[in-house]
């Protein structure tokens, strides 16, 4: 007895599964394989792979729970009935580095799909940790609770990584989504450079044809806009089936918010704006961002346009102008400031489609003079003076107002710019 001594760390793994040496069921196997990793017990785990193959599924039963599990609640809280998951799959979804790393050294492949076509890596990234949006006081217990799960998710991510996974391996499923794709949809904006620096191929596309930053810009998600267009993101790609760019994106979704999503989808076209995306960009059907903004009468949007130079006179392949489009909700009729804005910007005034159909807003009782005013003014040529004031307002915008002051003597440029011959006839 006196001769018993201090059992080792891999003594006492051997000990944990010694129901495999008594001849266990596999189910036996499977659970304590699965604790082993939730607990992190690389230990325990490097003893069960020797007789678990590590690629092979693991299946845990409700039925194989036992009162163990009331004493030992905060590691056993996933252990239910569940599909079969691979180790590595199981250490990726829980963020569990250590068990993840020890599984990859003995042979875990990350690459084997589940029966959704998912990999290791898109496990991860579907299971990430969502900061806490409640504010709380620096150094508070859940935020660091907090900081701890996004740290060993990060961990994770990392270990992957160096061990080679295929960063642009697609969801094998209607979607085809990337690993990019995913972690704009359900990651933080430290994933997408991480995966950028690996390699990841950041203007990549799914089954749609939509780049990472395409569906940024549709959920108006500035962190992450920012976070692609720094790894080389092209502001300008389109998507082949529509045309549309992530700038008509921002626009689309911007356009039908209001509030703090509203200020937010403004900071996001101002984002892409300022770095190169092309204002007056055409989708399929020729329609411009300032047409859908148009449409929409989100004045705080058709300024941010204006501002860097959107085109009030392109037309769309039916023939509708950014007028036209305003004119079509009696909503926006009623926003006579917005409407002499813009057409105080127009020429010629197109307000007429390709089919010679007005829009539908002027065509309400309420609109009748304004209707045959814009009409009449429709076919009434502006002079030539008038003209060149408007070309020039056009071709610099308020943006390069001061340069034109520059170069214009101080009377011709308070001309140009004092200039409000249609939008008279909504003041």
């Amino acid at each position: 007895m006196g001769n018993v001594g201090k059992k080792t760390s891999r003594d006492q793994a051997a000990d944990r599964a010694r129901p495999l040496d008594e001849g266990s069921s596999g189910a036996a196997l499977h659970t304590q394989l699965y604790k082993a990793i939730l607990r992190e017990d690389c230990s325990a785990i490097r003893v069960l792979l020797q007789s678990h193959p590590v690629n092979r599924p693991l299946t845990i039963l409700a039925s194989s729970s036992s009162s163990e599990a009331t004493h030992n609640a905060l590691w056993l809280l996933p252990l239910k009935q569940m599909q079969p998951t691979v180790p590595i799959h199981l250490a990726a979804e829980y963020h569990k580095a250590q068990s993840l790393h020890c599984l990859l050294e003995h042979g875990a492949d990350p690459e084997v799909r589940d029966t959704r076509g998912l990999t290791t890596l898109h496990l991860l990234l579907l299971h990430w940790p969502i900061a806490s949006t409640v504010r709380t006081k620096p150094g508070n217990r859940v935020q660091r609770l907090l900081a701890d799960i996004q740290r060993d998710a990060v961990t994770c991510l990392r270990i992957l990584c160096e061990h080679g996974v295929q960063v642009d391996a697609q969801v094998n499923n209607r979607h085809k989504y990337s690993s990019l794709h995913l972690a704009v949809r359900y990651g933080t904006s430290p994933v997408l450079s991480i995966l950028a620096g690996n390699g990841a191929q950041v203007n990549i596309t799914d089954e749609s044809s939509m780049t990472p930053l395409h569906v940024a810009a549709d959920m108006l998600n500035e962190e992450m806009m920012a976070t692609l267009i720094a790894c080389g993101a092209n502001v300008n790609c389109s998507v082949p089936s529509t045309g549309n760019t992530a700038l008509k994106l921002a626009v689309c979704t911007a356009s039908s918010k209001a509030g703090h999503v509203l200020d937010a989808g403004l900071s996001c076209i101002r984002l892409l704006l300022s770095h190169g995306a092309k204002v007056n960009a055409r989708d399929h059907n020729g329609q411009t961002a300032i047409h859908e903004a148009c449409f929409a009468g989100r004045e705080a949007v058709i300024g941010l346009l204006l501002e860097f130079e959107a085109d009030v006179n392109i037309l769309t392949r039916n023939g509708e102008s950014p007028v036209h489009m305003y004119l079509q909700r009696s909503p926006n009729v009623r926003n006579k400031v917005l409407l002499a804005k813009l057409l105080y910007r127009s020429y010629p005034l197109r307000l007429t489609n390709n089919q010679g159909i007005l829009p539908a807003g002027i065509t309400l009782p309420e609109f009748h003079s304004l209707r045959e005013s814009l009409i009449k003014l429709s076919r009434k040529p502006l002079s030539l003076e008038d003209i060149c004031k408007r070309n020039i307002r056009n071709i610099y915008g308020e943006r390069h107002k001061q340069y034109v002051k520059h170069v214009l003597p101080g009377k011709m440029c308070r001309a140009v710019y004092a200039c409000y011959d249609l939008a008279c006839l909504v003041r």
